[in-house]
């Protein structure tokens, strides 16, 4: 099958992924080129080869990519001489796609990572007590442990109980109404359980860093996490 020309749609959705959150950069990309229309319904997309050469990631991160899309009900794999990946046709709907602007969209993914890397600067510059330590620890722990039916809820204390532990009381009721608005949104699309894993390896970057008082690092690794689900919130929802 021949390579189709790069117009600038196609240029725009097939560009190199950022560094640190490949995969989840990735699945958000391949989405684009799904809701965009840059490959019809029932269309094949490019090799696992040429995706990964576009996107400059490994083809394990394209196949496990496709493998997330493809448990989620967008994408088709099939054998054979004719085989490839087929967008599947017709197309899975969010739950309500129209509703989300977005300037909101912006507005409350800016708003996140304001108060989330700056929450968690803040915890990793206090000097703990022994509970709150092993509050932080206990979370950590339970998301890790969480299956995909409680694993949002889990992932939200987690990061609520960063906030709380920044000892900044009028912090909390921010983040909470911002991560509300988040979660909402989630919602619209299946959990993706190698993005769980990824975010797990995030989490420990985040509480690891936390707990050895390490502020910068802490906050480095908020940022990291939080755009690996950003996005998917742009992939899915924009």
């Amino acid at each position: 099958m021949a390579e189709a020309p790069l117009t600038d749609l196609r240029r725009a959705v097939y560009r190199p992924v950022r560094q640190g959150n490949t995969l989840e950069d990735t699945v958000a990309r391949l989405v684009q080129t799904v809701r965009l229309g840059v490959i019809a319904p029932g269309e094949s997309l490019p090799s696992e080869r040429e995706l990964a050469a576009l996107y400059g990631v490994s083809r394990d991160t394209v196949r496990e990519a496709i493998r997330e899309l493809a448990d989620a009900g967008y994408l088709k794999p099939r054998r054979g001489r004719y085989g490839g990946t087929f967008i599947v046709d017709p197309l899975p709907r969010p739950a309500d796609p129209a509703a989300v602007d977005p300037e909101e969209l912006d507005d409350i993914l800016g708003m996140r990572r304001v108060l989330e890397a700056g929450a968690a600067r803040a915890v990793a510059g206090r000097t703990l007590d022994a509970a709150g330590r092993a509050a932080l620890w206990s979370r950590f722990e339970e998301a890790t442990a969480a299956g995909p039916d409680g694993y949002r809820r889990a992932d939200t204390l987690l990061h609520l109980t960063i906030a709380e532990l920044a000892g900044i009381p009028s912090l909390v009721p921010l983040v909470v109404d911002n991560r509300a608005r988040i979660n909402a949104w989630l919602d619209t699309f299946p959990l993706l359980p190698r993005n769980i894993e990824h975010s797990d390896a995030q989490h420990e970057r985040m509480v690891v860093a936390i707990l050895a008082g390490r502020a910068d690092a802490a906050a480095d690794a908020v940022l990291d996490h939080l755009a690996g689900s950003e996005a998917l919130l742009r992939g899915f929802l924009g």
